[in-house]
């Protein structure tokens, strides 16, 4: 996972990373919340769910303490990270501020 991660975040197109766990309800609240910003952003974003119990070592890299974890990458480098649920048309606007 881990070398395919770094290929995921090295690209161009901004990559958001949900670092996420199976048990948390913010993470089930945020979930619908990516998908319609998927939805309107379309091509010009890339969505990640990164589970924190499967994959410790990245969350530990990242230093992850809390979910959900945002993480925006550009080129393979964090730009922007939050813990916990962020708005529909809040998370727009930060991603558009990085297209």
């Amino acid at each position: 996972m881990k070398s395919n991660f770094n290929n995921i975040i090295a690209s161009k197109t901004p990559v958001l990373v949900d670092f996420h766990a199976d048990w948390c309800g913010p993470c089930k609240m945020l979930a619908p919340i990516l998908k319609e910003v998927k939805a309107e952003l379309g091509d010009s974003i890339k969505i990640v769910k990164i589970d924190v119990d499967r994959n410790q070592e990245l969350s530990g890299k990242f230093q992850v303490r809390g979910v959900p974890t945002l993480i925006l990458f550009k080129e393979g480098v964090p730009v922007w990270r939050q813990s916990g649920v962020v708005s529909k048309p809040d998370l727009i606007n930060i991603l558009r501020n990085y297209n």
